[in-house]
């Protein structure tokens, strides 16, 4: 329970408070000042549907993306409309997982429209038919269960689709990146700090909640060792934005009346409250590393595995 202290005017004299903002701030400015300067290569609509991997039916990533959104969804219904209700979205974890959700979301629609495109985009004449055709029967694939393969992997051979993503294709982008680094963040929180240290009646561990805090990763990995887009790495600052929008979203709930924080760390009443932000805001750069690493390793180790197999990034 929150005391007298802990409302009004007082609260926000405290010299915590703009320590704790210049904190806050500070990042976000440079997020912007790198979102404005860094150009990156152009997006090509083939990465937003194709898999990286040469023998792998899109429809499959197609597959896998609408059941990943099934999932979420469902479990975010729970969590909304069985459990929390509106008060669950106070938590950076279901922002995280809502946010997960639209890019699965997304991805289920450019995967649908990739592989329709593909199927009814007539075959390229002779040369590339032939090639490909030889190519299959070189890898002892049978003749006539190819005719719908042929269809979906001629497009690598068409100039004419490769067109530059428009906007909602770099919405699926910036999404995806930004969920990369939120993804490790929430997890790495809840499984390394809250549950050992801080389990109340808020963060008391059950399947709901385990679920929330695991698969929001899992699913997203998976997707990222199918899927064959780029991962460049100042998208870190949109992370950054996403992070400091929903401080801000905190500050203005308590500024409103709402007492109660849903993160201890947030708190601004303690001494301890900027060394808490500081070190959240650190954490963004390892958190974003990691999951850079793993693309990483995807693009230098599956290539080694697999060299038949595993396409090189577009």
């Amino acid at each position: 329970m929150s005391n007298s202290n802990d409302e009004g005017l007082g609260y926000w004299l405290r010299w915590q408070v703009p320590v704790c903002a210049l904190i806050t701030v500070a990042p976000s400015v440079v997020a912007l000042y790198v979102i404005s300067k860094v150009k990156t290569d152009p997006l090509f609509f083939n990465a937003l549907w194709k898999p990286q991997w040469r023998n792998l039916n899109p429809c499959w990533l197609l597959c896998y993306r609408a059941f990943a959104f099934i999932c979420m969804a469902r479990i975010l219904f729970e969590e909304v409309f069985l459990v929390r209700g509106a008060s669950a979205f106070y938590f950076y974890t279901q922002w995280t997982f809502a946010l997960a959700m639209i890019y699965f979301a997304l991805g289920t629609v450019f995967s649908a429209y990739g592989c329709w495109v593909c199927l009814n985009t007539p075959l390229p004449e002779n040369g590339a038919r032939d090639a490909f055709l030889k190519r299959d029967v070189e890898e002892n694939v049978a003749e006539d269960d190819v005719t719908d393969e042929i269809k979906l992997q001629s497009c690598h051979a068409q100039e004419e689709f490769q067109q530059r993503a428009g906007f909602w294709g770099y919405l699926m982008q910036i999404i995806y990146q930004t969920c990369a680094g939120a993804v490790i963040l929430t997890d790495i929180v809840f499984w390394c700090v809250l549950v050992p240290f801080l389990s109340n009646s808020h963060f008391g561990l059950n399947m709901l909640m385990g679920s929330m805090h695991s698969l929001n990763a899992v699913f997203l990995i998976l997707d990222t060792l199918l899927n064959s887009l780029p991962f460049p790495w100042f998208r870190l600052a949109y992370f950054v934005q996403w992070s400091c929008l929903y401080v801000v979203f905190q500050w203005t709930l308590h500024a409103c009346g709402f007492t109660w924080w849903p993160y201890p760390f947030l708190e601004l009443n303690t001494p301890w409250a900027p060394l808490w932000y500081f070190a959240l805001a650190v954490a963004h750069i390892p958190c974003y590393g990691i999951y850079a690493l793993i693309v990483k390793a995807k693009n230098s180790i599956l290539p080694k595995l697999f060299p038949h197999a595993f396409l090189r990034s577009y």
